[in-house]
């Protein structure tokens, strides 16, 4: 038999190398926030998400549901599901055993349209507060929709026109301009239309088309854009995205055109089964009431007059913690703030990121490249995100950049954006020549977007190799106008060792990206 060379166990070896700090927060975590979790009981699932902390980007914990089904059966019966009662009562109880081991400062008890509705719902109600030993917020039409519309306000830049959430038991519709302005609730969730017109969706149609008929809510402002949240929204999603085979697998902030989305959902609701080609992007659990999801989706766009629609996967949640924070708070930019955590957490020097950041504007500035607003944000944000990969093999930095980019909970950002990112980051490390070829996400990106990205990253290239990926000498270097086509490099005296033959070959592509010539000057 083979026996350990050493007389030293396993667990002495380990414990060598581990030594837990009681209560200390991981290096991987931000220290300054303490964890906090929203527990959403709705008509459909009960849900508890904790979060990192309350703060405008905070990343998910732990997520967990459970589809009960309490709102089953409230339409015809006027009562919860006994046996779904008994579900999430157990569901309830073990995310207060889970709150507990994440050590959740708060937890936020929402309940929604089925026990709001039910003849037993206070009971159940009841029975919540016993066991957490608090206060369960039962939420009204109007309060559903003004937390939704506050999750898309903090999921989305500048979000201009109206969010819609589809539960179990009610939709949700409220204009999003600046300010959150009126809301309306629908007896249209998915439950709900399944149970009222017996499975059918012939009836389900006419039942939409009445309901819809009562309403009517204005446009906030000349775009005509639909926000849609909600699981089930989700998950139609999901199947157009494995439909159409779009290189980017993120629900938020996908958008696509109203027709388009359309004629997308009545040919899923002519031909949909198991055999819809991109059907298994989606959980078994969220299909029966697809179809419900699509036809709801189809009369609301076609009654609003809808122009494009866009998936949110921050909704009810996600508003009622952003109704939480200070105005100034508030304002801050979700994407900077999550690419800043993500420096802090990953890269060599934050400091130096911010440094990149400043220069880079600078350097676009003096070269006569204009940016939009979205654009300057995508340039700060990859600024941030540029040293995140510095850990992985170096042959392997720009894939792991692409992937932390492509798969980051981002908000406050379009697909386009994220390639932005991901091109400026990937070129960042794989260069620029001819024959490297830009990651898929680039196909996402307009010529104009990847020409600013591709010079990020050659400004990077430059930096970089001056800094050796630390803080105070990037502030010291200068890019400055010599004349209509040529620009000076400064280099202060001082530090001039740090000039060379590599940070030379990398001016000189920073060169060619620009079409300009560029020439070193120290002193």
């Amino acid at each position: 038999m083979m026996r350990p060379s050493s007389s030293r166990t396993a667990s002495s070896v380990i414990s060598e190398f581990v030594r837990y700090e009681p209560e200390a927060g991981a290096q991987g975590r931000l220290k300054e926030l303490v964890p906090v979790a929203v527990i959403d009981i709705g008509s459909n699932s009960v849900r508890q998400v904790i979060y990192e902390g309350l703060s405008r980007a905070p990343s998910v914990l732990f997520n967990e549901k459970v589809l009960c089904g309490l709102g089953q059966g409230v339409a015809t019966t006027g009562r919860l599901n006994e046996e779904a009662v008994e579900r999430a009562i157990g569901a309830l109880r073990r995310f207060r055993a889970l709150g507990r081991q994440a050590r959740v400062a708060h937890t936020y008890i929402l309940a929604t349209a089925a026990a709001r509705d039910a003849d037993n719902g206070p009971q159940f109600i009841a029975r919540v507060e016993e066991m957490f030993g608090q206060k369960v917020e039962v939420l009204t039409g109007r309060m559903e929709a003004t937390y939704a519309a506050w999750g898309v306000k903090s999921g989305f830049h500048q979000p201009n026109g109206i969010a819609g959430d589809m539960g179990g038991g009610s939709i949700e519709l409220v204009a999003v301009n600046g300010e959150i302005e009126g809301g309306v609730t629908l007896p249209l969730g998915g439950l709900q239309l399944a149970e009222t017109s017996g499975g059918n969706l012939s009836r389900a149609k006419a039942i939409i088309r009445d309901e819809l008929a009562r309403v009517d809510i204005a446009w906030p402002g000349a775009k005509r854009d639909f926000y849609a949240v909600g699981g089930t929204w989700r998950s139609l999603f999901k199947l157009h995205i494995a439909h159409i085979r779009h290189p980017l697998n993120v629900i938020h902030d996908y958008e696509v055109d109203a027709g388009r989305f359309v004629a997308f959902c009545e040919r899923f609701l002519a031909k949909g089964g198991d055999d819809f080609p991109g059907i298994d992007a989606v959980s078994r659990n969220r299909r029966a009431l697809l179809p419900f999801g699509a036809l709801a989706m189809v009369e609301i766009l076609k009654k609003l007059k809808v122009e494009r629609v866009t998936a949110s996967s921050l909704g009810l949640r996600e508003g009622y913690l952003y109704s939480l924070l200070s105005e100034e708070e508030r304002e801050r930019d979700s994407l900077i703030e999550a690419a800043r955590d993500l420096a802090i957490l990953h890269s060599r020097s934050p400091r130096h990121s911010a440094e990149l950041a400043e220069w880079s504007g600078a350097a676009f500035a003096t070269l006569g490249v204009d940016e939009t607003e979205d654009e300057a944000r995508w340039r700060v944000a990859a600024c941030f995100l540029a040293d995140i990969a510095w850990r992985a093999h170096p042959d392997f930095r720009a894939q792991q950049s692409v992937s932390v980019i492509a798969n980051a909970g981002f908000v406050g950002i379009t697909h386009e954006g994220r390639a932005y990112l991901a091109i400026a980051n990937f070129h960042r490390f794989q260069g620029l020549g001819a024959k490297v070829e830009a990651p898929q996400i680039a196909s996402l990106a307009s010529p104009r977007t990847r020409q600013r990205a591709r010079l990020l990253a050659a400004i990077f290239r430059v930096l970089y190799l001056y800094s050796a990926s630390q803080s105070g000498v990037v502030p010291r270097l200068s890019l400055e106008r010599a004349g209509p086509d040529s620009f000076v490099f400064r280099v202060p005296r001082d530090v001039a060792d740090l000039c060379g033959e590599r940070p030379n070959e990398r001016l000189g592509q920073l060169a060619r990206e620009t079409g300009k010539t560029i020439e070193l000057s120290v002193g």
